[in-house]
């Protein structure tokens, strides 16, 4: 299956074993739980969808890659103690706390989750030595005789042996312990991953056109010759970075990542023409309606892969903009909902500093949590930071309202909405100029719903525009909390 639906499986999987009864214990009995076992070439995704799993579920996550451990550091060091047998003292061996499972309790400790997930990587590919070991774990849920806390679900992950010269085949006893999930290389299911993050579109764009270059492991007289899911993220990310630091995007930073010659030196050259493209199109005339007769000219007679890198460059534009407002939002709700809190509290200041308090506390834990949760710390600390300007600006003896008159001037975002909305209004005039109802028209709008920050924008704010072009709205899962979200917005200046 694809990385997608092999990241549902495993998160049901998650809160199958998770779910508790009205007493507390558990629906399935801890040792019904087999460890989940991925199996998938290398750099598909496997470990990046354990962050989000983590994050979505609000559980904590401990990962470790099993190549890096030795019997050890995974068992513990021995010592001697003495122990009584049948009246008679003995010396006899025990052992230290094992550094992966000390490591859970650790996470618990500083977080304060006392639930996640213990994923490890690369579990066929152990030494020697703690061959043994790792099979005992899967099958007891132990290292030693230190047992994975309840509460925590065991994933794991490894790579086919065409892959890993250093795979250990696990036998049938074993394989009958795990609940096994065989993930195979998929674009359309990467693509999804990848609008919701915000990939590139030079690296989107590119692999639209030649998605027989999304993934590939060849051997050549060299050596290997690869590129990977993870080569291309990777690649998207240091893009956006070299980008706002002015620094050039060549062949030689590609081949970093892109481990393959051929492709690398095939999307070094794309990515020359894309940022042409950027400067000819003039993404921002556009947008504010004012683009030249020679770029709408320039479109229409554009062949199709060059249509494609102008419908990234718009889609990218708008995305970053409805994203900041999006963000905002998200912030006055959360200030919002901090203050309706306090709000019959008889010592405004000190229940402020109180909330604060909390907050911070609530800061450090997500820090400690181990998911990929970086969108909301940066949320978290712009939340405080709001709360200590308010704090700062309230006289001696201030009461709700004076704290309600701070927020209220820091509520209104309708001019950034209109900005956004208008450009959004443009853009689509422009394609339908340009394209009409056509496949590019089509990319477009399945673009804008596939995007979070752009549906999220859509759902709340509309977009007669888009509405037009998109009569079947697609209820799913993900449009139905944007309907709840939209419901709870309806209420937002009301304290």
């Amino acid at each position: 299956m694809d990385i997608g639906k092999a990241k549902q499986q495993v998160k049901d999987t998650v809160e199958a074993y998770l779910a508790v009864d009205d007493h507390g214990d558990a629906l399935l009995a801890p040792a019904s739980q087999r460890p989940i076992f991925l199996v998938g070439a290398p750099g598909i995704g496997k470990t990046a969808i354990m962050s989000q799993i983590a994050d979505e579920l609000d559980i904590g996550l401990v990962s470790y890659s099993m190549t890096h451990h030795t019997r050890q550091s995974a068992l513990g060091l021995p010592f001697i103690v003495n122990r009584e047998y049948g009246g008679q003292t003995y010396d006899a061996s025990e052992y230290t706390m094992s550094e992966i499972i000390g490591s859970v309790y650790d996470l618990m400790r500083e977080s304060g989750r006392e639930r996640g997930i213990l994923f490890l990587d690369e579990i066929n590919c152990v030494s020697e030595t703690l061959y043994p070991s790792m099979l005992q774990f899967l099958q007891f849920k132990t290292f030693g005789r230190h047992k994975v806390p309840d509460g925590w679900v065991v994933v794991t992950a490894g790579n086919p042996p065409e892959y890993n010269r250093s795979v250990h085949e696990f036998d049938i006893v074993t394989l009958d312990r795990l609940k096994r999930i065989q993930v195979e290389p998929d674009y359309d299911a990467w693509r999804a991953y990848a609008l919701e993050k915000g990939v590139h579109p030079a690296v989107l764009t590119f692999l639209d056109a030649k998605k027989n270059r999304f993934y590939s492991v060849e051997s050549t007289l060299d050596g290997k010759s690869f590129v990977t899911a993870r080569a291309w993220d990777d690649l998207s990310d240091i893009i956006r970075v070299y980008e706002k630091l002015g620094k050039p995007v060549d062949e030689a930073l590609v081949a970093h990542y892109v481990q393959d010659p051929r492709i690398a030196g095939e999307f070094a050259a794309y990515y020359d023409l894309f940022d042409k493209y950027r400067d000819d199109y003039r993404i921002e005339a556009i947008l504010d309606g004012q683009a030249p007769d020679e770029v709408l000219q320039r479109a229409q007679a554009a062949a199709f892969d060059e249509r494609l890198s102008l419908l990234g460059l718009l889609l990218d534009a708008l995305e970053s903009e409805e994203h900041a407002v999006m963000d905002k939002t998200d912030l006055l709700l959360a200030v919002r909902d901090d203050l309706r809190a306090i709000k019959e509290e008889a010592d405004t200041r000190a229940a402020l500093e109180g909330v604060i308090s909390e907050r911070k506390q609530a800061l450090a834990f997500l820090a400690a949590s181990g998911g990929n949760s970086k969108r909301k710390r940066r949320k978290l600390t712009d939340e405080i930071s709001m709360l200590k300007q308010y704090l700062t600006k309230l006289p001696d003896g201030a009461a709700m309202q004076d704290l309600e008159a701070l927020f209220v001037a820091d509520s209104d975002i309708q001019p950034e909405v209109d900005a956004a909305k208008a450009h959004l209004g443009n853009a689509f005039a422009f394609l339908e100029e340009a394209f009409g109802d056509e496949q590019e028209m089509l990319i477009f709008v399945t673009d804008l719903t596939g995007r979070n920050a752009t549906a999220r924008f859509i759902a709340q704010f509309g977009s007669d525009e888009y509405h037009a072009h998109n009569q079947k709205m697609i209820l799913s899962d993900t449009q139905r909390k944007l309907r709840a979200y939209v419901e709870d917005l309806d209420e937002m200046w009301e304290l």
